[in-house]
């Protein structure tokens, strides 16, 4: 089977609303995620940065996350064609490890837990592609890189962009039809992998 990586933040994980939620809460702002197009919440409320920062030292920040819409179907349905890595960048943030996994069993605990990855440089993935948000990401990486849309890369170019999980099981789909087509995967997936 061909591997997918996929990131957490802003791709599987909604966590830019639940920081606005959490931000406006504690700091009696009214911050509209409309706002954040094409940059991020730091450069939105660069007084703020301290304040915004300091979730990021919280586990209940990262427990109390929403679930991106779809996502948990979407890669339920893709992991009987495809392996499924989440690929976190949690080295920027490492009081996040134990809330992120917990995160992972709890939402998405029909995914194989060896195939969480808490690493920074996701140049060393080795998959077929990688679905991230992070476009330093997405060049780094040798395979096919996916843009899921997020309001801080509305304004990127230059990779295969899916706007939600709808989008991208349409789109991995369709990979998997023409390598099917091509003869380069059964339809149940290689057993040798």
């Amino acid at each position: 089977m061909k591997r997918i990586a996929i990131d957490m933040d802003e791709v599987i994980a909604d966590t830019l609303t639940t920081h606005v939620e959490w931000y406006n809460r504690d700091y009696r702002d009214e911050l509209k995620l409309s706002e954040l197009e094409g940059i991020t919440l730091l450069q939105a409320r660069p007084d703020g940065k301290a304040a915004i920062e300091s979730y990021y030292e919280r586990e209940d920040f990262f427990r109390s996350i929403k679930v991106i819409e779809h996502s948990q179907e979407v890669l339920q349905e893709l992991s009987e064609h495809f392996e499924i890595y989440i690929t976190t960048a949690a080295m920027e943030v490492p009081a996040s490890f134990r809330a992120k996994y917990e995160w992972l069993l709890e939402h998405f605990g029909f995914l194989n837990e060896m195939n969480f990855v808490f690493c920074g440089d996701k140049s060393i993935i080795r998959a077929d592609y990688m679905v991230d948000d992070n476009v330093k990401q997405l060049r780094a990486f040798k395979g096919q890189g996916i843009l899921f849309t997020a309001p801080r890369n509305v304004n990127e170019t230059g990779f295969v962009r899916v706007n939600n999980w709808l989008e991208a099981r349409t789109w991995f789909m369709a990979q998997l039809q023409k390598d099917q087509q091509r003869g380069g995967e059964p339809k149940e997936g290689r057993k040798d992998a």
